[in-house]
């Protein structure tokens, strides 16, 4: 379960939302000022942190910026029984992913607190796959290796189809390398930096085939957005 950091100066706040929080299976740690919270952020033990905005030492919009600057990727939710719209506009500006305000309301606590978990565990998945793409490099990708007549051909003729604009149909029986050869095919084309999205077509039905490749607009048929 994820751990939440709460840093709040009121003992009450904080015994009230850990109590809620931990009711829901969630591990608190607590900070009563600024210095603390920030202190505790460092950590990266964290999933999530409840920063109130009116604290000694350190108030949380310095703690906010601060963390900002970081590269911990900490999700923060503002709370502040003196919020302004002004105040919430600077909060999101400086990276907070949402702002509720004191006494809090239950249900949008809850609400607040699995959305902000759910979109940090998206970001992070999101940089572990663009980060595994970034590392295959050309030294990574397994080599074909052969210098038969039909090795040959292959790699000939993959270098002349990666670099311009056809459409390649690599057929095989299963195991000789059909993947392999998409790999660099896309490897040596001009589209290499980003990334080779593998499709099964065969787990598609026929007819969610044209929508699921290319798109569809909303209202094309039923159920679509």
């Amino acid at each position: 379960m994820a751990k939440i950091l709460i840093a709040d100066d009121e003992a009450p706040i904080r015994r009230t939302l850990r109590d809620i929080l931990e009711y829901e299976g969630y591990d608190i740690e607590e900070a009563a000022d600024g210095a603390e919270a920030l202190k505790l952020a460092k950590t990266g033990e964290h999933d999530l942190m409840l920063l109130d905005i009116k604290m000694p030492k350190r108030d949380g919009m310095e703690v906010l910026e601060t963390l900002s600057s970081t590269d911990l990727g900490l999700p923060v939710v503002m709370i502040s029984g003196h919020g302004t719209v002004e105040t919430a506009v600077e909060a999101t500006r400086l990276g907070a992913v949402d702002f509720i305000e004191k006494p809090p309301d239950l249900n949008r606590l809850l609400v607040t607190v699995r959305s902000a978990l759910e979109k940090s565990q998206l970001e992070t998945e999101n940089k572990r796959l663009r980060q595994a793409v970034a590392d295959v490099s050309h030294d990574e990708l397994t080599p074909i290796i052969g210098e038969s007549q039909a090795i040959l051909h292959i790699t000939g003729t993959i270098e002349r189809v990666a670099p311009t604009e056809a459409r390649v149909l690599i057929t095989g029986e299963a195991g000789t390398g059909k993947e392999l050869v998409a790999r660099w095919i896309h490897h040596q084309s001009a589209r290499s930096e980003g990334p080779l999205v593998e499709v099964n077509c065969a787990a598609i039905p026929s007819e969610l085939i044209e929508s699921e490749l290319f798109g569809h607009e909303k209202g094309a048929f039923t159920g679509s957005t």
